[in-house]
């Protein structure tokens, strides 16, 4: 069993990253932007490759992939303000 937009958080999270470099990026602060986008996004549970497949097309279009992105920066926003890990805060955006 799998939840495929768990998966696919993981891959946006490591593509936006690169694109806010005075974010921390720490584990802790990895963690939390992650955790942050999955309570606002719908969990996409499959048990089969085929399942797999077709949860990743779908989480594909742009409409998808724009609530992803949108929960994604709001995270990078929310714990840049205020990092658990120590860091000094900063405004993102």
């Amino acid at each position: 069993m799998t939840n495929v937009t768990y998966e696919v958080v993981q891959r946006e999270y490591a593509k936006l990253r690169p694109q806010l470099p005075r974010f921390c990026g720490c584990e802790t602060c990895r963690g939390d932007v992650v955790v942050y986008a999955l309570n606002r996004l719908a969990p996409s549970y499959v048990s089969t490759p085929q399942g797999e497949v077709l949860v990743e097309l779908r989480l594909d279009s742009d409409q998808e992939k724009a609530k992803l992105d949108v929960a994604l920066l709001e995270g990078f926003r929310k714990v840049g303000l205020a990092p658990r890990c120590g860091a000094r805060p900063i405004q993102l955006m």
